[in-house]
C-alpha cells in the first residue's frame, strides 16, 4: 500500500468523501439509521481524513465540549484496510488536535467490540455499557498530562 497521510479535511470534496465512508461503515455495515449518522454537529467539528493518494480510507471527527474535554467520534476505516494501524493514526492525529485546542483530555463513546483498541491507545473505561444508535457502547477517557 502507498503511504497513508492523515490530515484535516478542508474541502467540500473531502467532506463528501468522508461522509460517504461513514455511511458505508455505519449505515450499510452496522445498520445505524442514516438520520442518526448525519447530524448537525459535522458543521461544528474538526474532521480528520486518512488518505492514500487521493482516496479517503479513514476518518474521524473532534468536537470540543464545554468543560475542557473533547469528544472524538465517527471513527471509520474502509473495510479492506482495517487492523493495520490506520485507526490508531487517525486517533493520534485527533488527540494532538484536541491538545492544541486546549482540551484537558478526550472522550469516546466506543462500541464495545473495539474497547481493546482504545485501551491499547491509553484510554480508560468509565461506567457501564449503554446503547447508542442501537449498538452497545462504553464511555472511555484519555487525560492529557
Amino acid at each position: 500500500m502507498a503511504e497513508v497521510i492523515v490530515r484535516q479535511a478542508t474541502t467540500q470534496g473531502e467532506m463528501a468523501a468522508l461522509r460517504a465512508l461513514r455511511l458505508s461503515v455505519f449505515v450499510e455495515e452496522q445498520g445505524v439509521p442514516e438520520a442518526l449518522e448525519i447530524d448537525g454537529l459535522d458543521a461544528l467539528a474538526y474532521h480528520a481524513v486518512a488518505c492514500v493518494e487521493d482516496a479517503i480510507i479513514g476518518t474521524g471527527r473532534l468536537l470540543v465540549l464545554p468543560g475542557g474535554d473533547a469528544l472524538i467520534g465517527r471513527m471509520a476505516i474502509q473495510s479492506d484496510v482495517r487492523r493495520i494501524g490506520i485507526g490508531a493514526n487517525v486517533l493520534k492525529f485527533l488527540e494532538d488536535a484536541a491538545s492544541k485546542m486546549g482540551a484537558s483530555g478526550v472522550i469516546v463513546h466506543a462500541q464495545t467490540y473495539v474497547t481493546e483498541f482504545y485501551l491499547r491507545n491509553g484510554y480508560n473505561s468509565e461506567g457501564g455499557p449503554f446503547e447508542e444508535a442501537g449498538i452497545e457502547h462504553v464511555l472511555m477517557r484519555k487525560s492529557f498530562k
